[in-house]
């Protein structure tokens, strides 16, 4: 059985060789044989995956930002460089079995240099506290993510977010309940309501959770959104929405 602090060690190690070192033959070390990719940039398999990292070009590089660790799930939050013709901010999720990794899931957004809030998308704190708050963390954005953003029912918005600091790291929202009420009241202008069908994972960590779910922002989407919580409230959120692509390099899914 995978512990959570083994499937940590074993995803910032394979990810440190794979994209750190950009070293084809760690494929070989890390990824499981039956290895399942839900990536809309990789076909399934280690030998997609061995092409994708022989195929990194020079001035490629990952900024790591935060790693969070729920059982045999790890979440990585940071930002990649040379990935394409401007930087990428990402949410990897990596599933851990016998010391390699098995499944992977990703979004990717770009860099936004002006933000509303003035925060970057991926600044703030990163240190996780004793994992015996993981629990209260879970129950509260999981209630909060099933009445809100799928319910739609913001009338109990305060139950969940504090009305006194919510710092907001969306670029296009400010800080607070009223930075957010603005923004959605203007994506809703542009017809891009936000619009929660299906939570797909909750992956939790001390302060930290991850949402990964499945709606509609003007197109159909993949929301990753990770709040930090403190004093029972919802304090801080980061996010990457998606488009989904009509096709993708694998009959896995994007979820």
């Amino acid at each position: 059985m995978t512990t959570t602090n083994d499937a940590k060690i074993t995803v910032l190690h394979a990810a440190g060789q794979l994209f750190g070192d950009k070293d084809p033959s760690a494929v070989d070390r890390w990824a499981a044989p039956g290895y399942i990719q839900h990536s809309a940039l990789a076909a399934d398999g280690p030998e997609a995956l061995r092409q994708l990292v022989a195929g990194l070009p020079d001035d490629f590089r990952y900024e790591g930002v935060r790693v969070i660790a729920d059982g045999d799930l790890v979440a990585l939050h940071g930002v990649y460089h040379g990935f394409g013709r401007e930087p990428l901010v990402a949410f990897d999720i990596f599933r851990v079995e016998d010391g390699r990794l098995a499944e992977h899931w990703d979004a990717l957004t770009p860099v936004v240099a002006t933000t509303v809030s003035g925060r970057s998308q991926t600044d703030g704190p990163a240190q996780i506290t004793p994992s015996e708050t993981t629990e209260a963390s879970r129950e509260l954005v999981t209630a909060f993510a099933e009445k809100v953003l799928v319910g739609a029912d913001y009338a109990v918005l305060s139950d969940y977010i504090s009305t006194v600091t919510y710092h907001q790291h969306n670029p296009e929202a400010g800080d607070g309940l009223d930075g957010f009420g603005a923004a959605a009241a203007r994506w809703a202008g542009q017809g891009r309501n936000l619009v929660y069908k299906q939570i797909h994972k909750v992956i939790a960590e001390g302060e930290f959770v991850l949402v990964v779910a499945e709606g509609e922002f003007g197109v159909p989407v993949a929301y990753y959104d990770l709040f930090r919580v403190a004093d029972g409230k919802i304090v801080e959120h980061w996010d990457v929405i998606a488009p989904i692509p009509a096709d993708l390099p694998h009959g896995n899914g994007l979820f």
